[in-house]
């Protein structure tokens, strides 16, 4: 869609909705990865009490040259801890920037399509805070995904 000025706008020009419930679903249920770079695996030891070298061999495998956080058997990412009828991050306060910068991922705002989509398993999204295109468009830039 054009504008005004004759610029092409973006989908999502008038911003989105999202805010985090912490409940656990786009961490989990399906296979995938959660890369992480050497400041984040820093971060997560130091948080967890661990050596560097035991968190990774605890917490990480690599694939294609990448380090990524396990899952459990159930797909779920090893830092998601069953907490009553609610799932939560262990390790939220510290966790990786692939999970800071969800949902607004280049994949889910391609297209006003991906993020109905993402709306399947995320009831944070079309929900609470608007965020503006440029706030988006910053999260975006800072993800691996």
């Amino acid at each position: 869609m054009k504008s005004k000025t004759g610029k092409i706008e973006k989908w999502y020009s008038a911003g989105l909705h999202f805010e985090c419930s912490q409940c656990g679903l786009c961490c989990g249920g399906c296979p995938g990865y959660v890369w992480v770079t050497d400041e984040e695996i820093l971060r997560i030891a130091e948080y967890l009490d661990m050596e560097v070298d035991d968190f990774v061999e605890k917490y990480l495998f690599e694939e294609n040259s990448r380090l990524s956080l396990r899952e459990q058997p159930n797909y779920d990412c090893i830092f998601l801890e069953q907490n009553g009828n609610a799932k939560r991050c262990r390790i939220y306060s510290v966790r990786p920037q692939q999970c800071r910068t969800w949902p607004f991922w280049k994949y889910n705002i391609k297209s006003e399509k991906r993020w109905l989509e993402a709306n399947l398993r995320c009831p944070g999204i079309n929900r609470g805070k608007l965020h503006s295109a440029g706030d988006i468009d910053s999260v975006a830039d800072e993800s691996p995904c």
